[in-house]
């Protein structure tokens, strides 16, 4: 494929985030006493919340799926019925622009701009929900701050605090250890040093630490692990290409000639004392859960061995514009004693947004549910694969024909005795009908199919994560 031909088949790509099924929604419904088929599960009290991207006016220029407003989507379940309600995330530069009645900042795949309130690149709070002491926070890909939002009501309370007001941001993936309730979590740039930090937060909302991790190069991070003791940073090889940066634009690079770093430490580690592991060049967005065995830490993660596009593109590989995603499931034993690493593919299904039961964070786990990539140019979802990481074993369900879903949240029965005791939820879109759906599954069984389906008031835009807010509120 020429050089012409790749440039206008991406810039018309990157439209194909704004129509069809990805198309932005403009009204803030609430919908009760929904039509149920099935039986929502008298046991199953709360609410799903997905975390969105949704541009409150059309772009100034080329557009990235990241560049949409925050807009979180939620269903709150009680005594078998169903509320829907969807809300952007008023951030400062949500309201500022909607003082201005028009987009102000640039997306990221156009130059910044330095004269804007706040900073040249907008919070835009869509990506990451987590619940911790009591409160819903809202986060973004890039940092900056972390959102307080109401439940059930999904209004924005305003910028969150610890006690106090953070120094650095909070990246998308805080992890909150369920035993103890204390939150840790990351934060980074590009501009300058420190380059990562890492935080906690205790179980009361308090701020208890950040301190600076060294590492060689600004880079573009996602994710984290714990275990019980430990924390795993990941410092991968992609980030922003600096000679663009100079020149004001914004081009990821990926290094393929860089090992991969893994950074194991103590939980309440100060930052001097990170022990790094080196491994192939690759790239993960998302962990699924890390634990110790006697000397070793195990990580489960899905790994994308080469995130930039290779080759020619035919639209069998989703596209977020210039990186590619082909994720498979991956598990790594680190040896604390020896030094050594283990790598190993856990399956060939390309698969992304993995969750499992959070009750169960940071010890020995089997279970990992995973949406499955579609072949499609865009990023989506066909159906989930339910992995057994001890047995090697899976089984999956299938959405049908034309019909897409998100990631998928665990809410664990009360009087459930097993990992699996629980129940798997999400939006599911039928493209060629044009509506969404609720979707629950029991998580004992996947491949049964729903038990079940609550019909959505509006269509809900595929989205990024999600949680479970347990209740009543």
């Amino acid at each position: 494929m020429q050089q012409d031909q790749v440039q206008a088949l991406l810039d018309t790509f990157d439209r194909g985030y704004l129509s069809d099924q990805f198309a932005p929604v403009h009204e803030e419904v609430v919908a009760e006493n929904l039509t149920v088929h099935g039986e929502l599960p008298r046991e199953l009290t709360g609410m799903f919340c997905r975390n969105s991207p949704n541009p409150q006016f059309e772009p100034l220029g080329r557009y990235h799926w990241f560049d949409g407003d925050g807009m979180i989507h939620g269903l709150h379940v009680e005594n078998g019925k169903a509320t829907y309600r969807n809300k952007w995330v008023r951030t400062r530069s949500f309201e500022h622009e909607g003082g201005v009645g028009a987009a102000q900042w640039p997306g990221i795949l156009d130059p910044v701009r330095m004269d804007l309130p706040g900073g040249p690149i907008k919070n835009t709070s869509n990506t990451d929900l987590v619940y911790h002491a009591g409160k819903l926070l809202s986060l973004w890909w890039l940092g900056g701050d972390p959102y307080e939002i109401s439940v059930p009501e999904l209004d924005t309370v305003g910028v969150a605090e610890f006690g106090r007001r953070l120094d650095c941001g909070m990246s998308a993936h805080p992890k909150v250890d369920p035993r103890t309730g204390e939150m840790v979590f990351m934060d980074f740039s590009f501009f300058k040093p420190p380059f990562l930090q890492y935080g906690r937060v205790s179980a009361k909302g308090e701020l208890i630490s950040v301190v600076p991790i060294e590492i060689p190069a600004p880079r573009i991070l996602h994710d984290l692990a714990i275990t019980q003791n430990h924390t795993i940073l990941l410092d991968l090889p992609l980030g922003w290409d600096p000679q663009a940066m100079r020149k004001g634009k914004r081009k990821i690079a990926f290094d393929d000639t860089t090992p991969s770093r893994f950074g194991i430490m103590p939980r309440d580690s100060d930052g001097t004392d990170v022990r790094w592991f080196e491994c192939p060049p690759c790239y993960i967005y998302h962990t699924i859960n890390a634990w110790e065995e006697g000397d070793e830490v195990v990580l489960i993660a899905c790994r994308v061995d080469n995130p930039m596009p290779t080759g020619d593109w035919a639209g069998e590989v989703p596209r977020l514009y210039f990186l590619q995603l082909q994720p498979f499931l991956h598990k790594w034993r680190f040896n604390l004693v020896t030094g050594d690493v283990k790598e190993e593919r856990l399956d060939d299904r390309p698969s992304e947004f993995p969750r499992m039961n959070d009750d169960l964070l940071g010890v020995p786990t089997r279970y990992s549910y995973n949406p499955r990539i579609a072949s499609e140019p865009q990023l989506m979802f066909d159906g989930v694969i339910k992995y057994d990481t001890q047995s090697g074993t899976s089984e999956a369900y299938d959405y049908g024909a034309h019909r897409f879903g998100g990631e998928v949240v665990f809410a664990p029965r009360d009087t459930g005795e097993s990992e699996d005791d629980g129940w798997l939820m999400t939006f599911v879109h039928d493209r060629r009908a044009g509506r969404s759906d609720f979707v629950v599954l029991d998580a004992r069984d996947v491949s049964a199919g729903p038990v079940a389906t609550v019909e959505l008031p509006v269509r809900v835009p595929p989205g990024f994560h999600a949680c479970w807010v347990p209740g009543p509120f």
